[in-house]
């Protein structure tokens, strides 16, 4: 009923960017928090950067000052713009998003199927 959809992973090359989008669809009646979670082979899942539906950002120490997440609420899109990126942020990425569905009584959260990030040369 409540999808989550990422796209914009692959392989980059040191130093450079992508743009991950993650788009809610479904029978929704709201979207509050919005995050991004990766995980590295043989690691935990690892929350990488959290907005709140009024815009506040929330990011994990390793990715300050190179990533930016952001969010479309008409959309119920988010998006993670990775910048400087290095072989360490190699991972899967996941959208996580808490959604009150249609019909429902609160919030729940959300899971996307995750998008491959590779960065090497």
């Amino acid at each position: 009923q409540v999808q989550l959809a990422e796209s914009g992973g692959g392989l980059v090359q040191p130093g450079g960017s992508l743009r991950l989008s993650c788009a809610a669809s479904g029978r929704i009646f709201s979207v509050n928090t919005m995050d991004w979670y990766r995980q590295a082979p043989g690691k935990q899942r690892e929350l990488v950067a959290t907005i709140t539906s009024s815009g506040i950002t929330n990011y994990a120490d390793f990715v300050k000052g190179r990533f930016t997440i952001s969010r479309d609420n008409a959309k119920n899109t988010v998006y993670l713009q990775m910048n400087s990126l290095k072989p360490d942020d190699t991972a899967v990425y996941y959208c996580n998003a808490s959604i009150w569905p249609s019909g429902g009584y609160r919030f729940r959260p959300y899971w996307g199927q995750g998008t491959q990030v590779t960065v090497s040369s």
